[in-house]
């Protein structure tokens, strides 16, 4: 016998828990069904953790530049990686139980930890149970995905969720891949003090930015230490000690580089195949995500899929706005759609970088009449006083409209001033209007109107 419910949810990353309250709230009997823990990726082993570690390596930095700022220590910075960890694990355990007191105080939720598959369109089934609803919803995210290298298996590899479990400083740390959660954990790394090396396949780091956003973001991490192996492949694996021994390849050259432990950051697989989709008649494309239409529908009617596993975001802010976009959709009644969402994101090294809208590179193929201008941050008088100069500012708008094409920040405060700009690329409203408007000084803001001012041809 199929037990009853209004609606089902599986998984609990940021699009779920908060659906299944809206839900309950609106009187609705909610099924929530999550393998591992409520809050996903972003609160046990992405954002939250990650960044409470790029707090404390800041912590490190600050310490051993205190001279340059006339604060004199005595002895040595070490840190105790121990208290690092305790400190992260502190922080994610209140996320943890926030979330979890708040979904258990509700009266028509009933919270399943288990693993859920669809047996039918309307159907899943959990352990022993089989639930039934009319409206399903998928927030079953992704995981790192780990290649396979001859001989990944015989090595104790490490990825963005076991890193969390380190407590001890490695010897030397070899990262692959040399993009977004890569380069987190490269710098932040460095900054505990441990030797570190990143192989990259491709020609640069954040392949994803402009070439001059990359080689400024190399020349960030390369100023404190980090090593990169760009063009450069993995052909195998050894054990070595309690280590790895990768065998590279790179052009035609051989080489090896051995590393006390290897972390694998090439990327992330959709949480699609242990669902059963078949049984809902659901098809993935050749990545493993689910297709959605606009208002996050699938092709199955009553099923929606939310997050990392739609393919249309992969962000802990594109998850929870998938949420809102459904919730308005099934809840309200209304035409809420990810249509008109301005891609927009950050990488959150130290000084963190703020992106929205479109690159310089996919302006330039799009052959919209554009300006651009740029201004590097060591003409910011909030970062000379900060000793903190480095990195860019970049704006595009439309030449015709004076509306805001795209932006990047990568400097101090990128993370939070590019918000100023996307608030008015998402109103529509001109340029000028920013450049005219007095801004506090001494801040980062301030130059956005000067950068403004300095608009020419993208030629």
């Amino acid at each position: 016998m199929s037990e009853q419910f209004d609606a089902i949810i599986i998984g609990a990353g940021q699009s779920g828990p908060f659906l299944a309250a809206r839900l309950a709230d609106a009187g609705k009997k909610v099924a929530l069904i999550e393998k591992e823990h409520l809050g996903g990726t972003c609160v046990n082993d992405g954002c939250t953790p990650t960044k409470t570690l790029v707090a404390s390596a800041r912590a490190a930095w600050s310490a051993r530049h205190a001279a340059e700022f006339g604060v004199v220590l005595t002895g040595s910075v070490t840190v105790d990686m121990k208290a690092v960890k305790a400190r992260k694990d502190k922080v994610v355990g209140a996320s943890v139980k926030s979330l979890t007191d708040w979904i258990g105080s509700l009266k028509t939720l009933e919270y399943i930890k288990g693993t859920g598959s669809f047996v039918s369109p309307t159907e899943v089934s959990v352990d022993n149970r089989v639930l039934t609803a009319p409206q399903i919803f998928i927030n079953a995210g992704a995981t790192a995905s780990v290649p396979d290298w001859p001989g990944i298996r015989t090595v104790p590899y490490l990825t963005n969720t076991s890193m969390m479990n380190l407590d001890t400083l490695p010897g030397h740390l070899i990262i692959a891949g040399a993009s977004y959660i890569g380069l987190e954990f490269a710098q932040m790394y460095a900054r505990f003090g441990a030797k570190v090396t990143v192989i990259e396949r491709g020609a640069r780091p954040a392949s994803r930015e402009d070439e001059d956003v990359s080689t400024a973001i190399r020349e960030i991490l390369e100023a404190e230490g980090v090593t990169f192996l760009f063009d450069t492949t993995i052909e195998a694996l050894a054990k070595a000690g309690n280590g790895a021994l990768l065998s590279l390849k790179s052009g035609e050259r051989r080489a090896s580089v051995e590393g006390s432990h290897f972390l694998v950051a090439v990327g992330r697989t959709p949480n699609s195949a242990g669902l059963n989709l078949e049984a809902a008649g659901i098809k993935t494309d050749e990545r493993g995500y689910i297709p959605v239409d606009d208002h996050l529908r699938t092709k199955a009617r009553g099923i929606w899929a939310m997050g990392d596993i739609n393919g249309r975001g992969a962000f802990t802010h594109t998850s929870y706005n998938d949420f809102e976009i459904v919730a308005d959709n099934v809840i309200d009644h209304g035409k809420r759609s990810i249509a008109k969402r301005v891609p927009v994101y950050g990488l959150f090294i130290d000084p963190p970088l703020g992106r929205i809208g479109m690159s310089e590179t996919e302006v330039r193929k799009s052959g919209k009449p554009a300006l651009m201008a740029i201004m590097p941050m060591s003409k910011v008088a909030r970062a000379r006083e900060r000793g903190e100069t480095q990195g860019l500012m970049k704006v595009l708008v439309d030449a015709e409209s004076k509306q805001i094409l795209g932006a990047t920040i990568l400097g101090i405060g990128g993370d939070e001033v590019i918000h100023s700009l996307l608030q008015l690329m998402v109103a529509g409203t001109p340029y000028t209007t920013m450049m005219h408007t007095v801004h506090i000084h001494p801040t980062v803001t301030e130059l956005i109107p000067s950068l403004l001012a300095d608009l020419k041809p993208l030629e």
